[in-house]
């Protein structure tokens, strides 16, 4: 059996703890720092900009001229391309051990896993075809349109694609509803037309499918002119469908943009598992906790010496530090927490008022989780509770915990 994830090699601790770090290093710049780190902005923004320019190369190898006069460059930069996309995929499957949601399995497990998620079968299509040419005889062309599938290796590096991808996530549901109501009001368009003017014109209306084609033009409001009623009532009809068409077809453009607005607002930046597994206080919980927690987490920017809350606040929020760094001042001393820190885990516990007033040192971005959400998740995840009050009374950031908090962390274990 292969070895497990804590477990180290042969070759020693040493050895071990130096590829750990490179890997660990990796891991945050490829999957976890996606929260404005300089290296990981840096790396994004290579990433991107050589992805849209093999989308330029691929749309200019088509002109007979260009191809002609830049074919040796253009190969070359598809194999540097390549060289650099295989490079980020096989080092994608080194570092996804690190990740908290495969923490404890077996690592062969856990990559072979990871290369079956959507993202990376994407990243593997780009690439495959280029080696394959060398083992088979395939036509040029046919591997051309596969480098268009590097155009969706956009959405890895894209926050804003992304949180699109989220909202149609979200929306799933009224999207399905609004495709119900749309494919029923094109059947209906199309059979009030075929039997309006099947007699008349049974060229273009002879059967309920021929049909669609008119129903869906007009819904549409595109209104091609090739197929157009000539009757009174078909007429009569025609204008009936365009209006109901403007309100059908437009409920999917309603629904993705106020999603995407409501998206925006709730998040200043994306919050994905890879941000979340930063703050070594989620790293034990489970991976169907994470994603629960993940859905309940808001994540803000905050600028350099900003008051977050101010001691006799109540207390409404708990904040995860993932970039940057905060003061708590305290009647009697001050204390500074960096990334992967927390803070007002107590009072949302006790339900208390702040006991310090909270600055920022530097621009912070966090992770908020309000009163009500929190209450909720402990409520569902009793394990949760029990390792939250474990990390809260190992730190003592708090002056210490109460005997009260101490009987209350025993009971919680005893009834798991």
């Amino acid at each position: 059996m292969p070895e497990p994830l804590d477990r180290q090699p042969v070759g020693g601790a040493n050895a071990h703890d130096g590829v750990s770090d490179v890997r660990r290093w990796l891991y945050i710049l490829l999957e976890a720092g996606k929260t404005g780190d300089r290296p990981s902005a840096i790396f994004d923004v290579f990433m991107v900009g050589l992805i849209l320019a093999n989308v330029v190369a691929f749309a200019a190898e088509t002109d007979v001229r260009i191809a002609a006069a830049y074919g040796e460059e253009l190969r070359f930069f598809n194999a540097f391309s390549i060289a650099i996309f295989t490079v980020e995929y096989l080092i994608r499957l080194w570092v996804c051990v690190d990740h908290p949601a495969f923490r404890g399995q077996p690592r062969w497990r856990v990559r072979l896993g990871y290369s079956m998620a959507p993202q990376m079968l994407i990243d593997l299509i780009v690439i495959l075809p280029f080696y394959l040419s060398f083992l088979f005889a395939v036509d040029l062309r046919v591997l051309r349109i596969f480098r268009l599938f590097r155009f969706l290796m956009l959405a890895r590096y894209s926050p804003a694609l992304y949180t699109i991808g989220r909202v149609f996530k979200s929306e799933r549901r009224a999207m399905l509803a609004a495709l119900i109501v749309m494919s029923g009001m094109l059947i209906f368009s199309a059979t009030g037309i075929y039997w309006l003017e099947h007699e008349v014109q049974p060229e273009a209306f002879g059967s309920i499918p021929m049909s669609m084609w008119w129903a869906l033009a007009t819904l549409t409001t595109v209104g091609y002119g090739d197929v157009v009623p000539l009757t009174t009532l078909g007429r009569f009809f025609g204008g009936l469908v365009m209006i109901f068409g403007l309100g059908m077809f437009a409920m999917p453009i309603a629904i993705v943009s106020s999603g995407f607005a409501r998206e925006i607002h709730r998040r200043d930046f994306v919050v994905s598992w890879g941000m979340v597994a930063r703050v070594p206080l989620f790293q034990e919980l489970k991976p169907a906790l994470l994603a629960d927690l993940v859905e309940l987490l808001e994540a803000q920017v905050i600028d350099p010496d900003a008051a977050i809350a101010h001691k006799g606040d109540v207390a409404d929020a708990m904040y995860f530090i993932v970039i940057g760094r905060v003061r708590l001042d305290f009647d009697e001393r001050s204390v500074e927490l960096g990334e992967g820190e927390y803070f007002g885990e107590m009072a949302l516990l006790e339900d208390r008022r702040r006991s310090a007033d909270i600055v920022t040192l530097s621009q912070a971005h966090v992770l908020k989780l309000d009163a009500r959400n929190f209450r909720e998740f402990i409520g569902r995840h009793p394990e949760a509770r029990v390792r939250l009050l474990d990390a809260i009374r190992a730190r003592d950031l708090t002056r210490g915990a109460t005997d009260e908090l101490e009987r209350e962390i025993e009971e919680e274990k005893r009834d798991l």
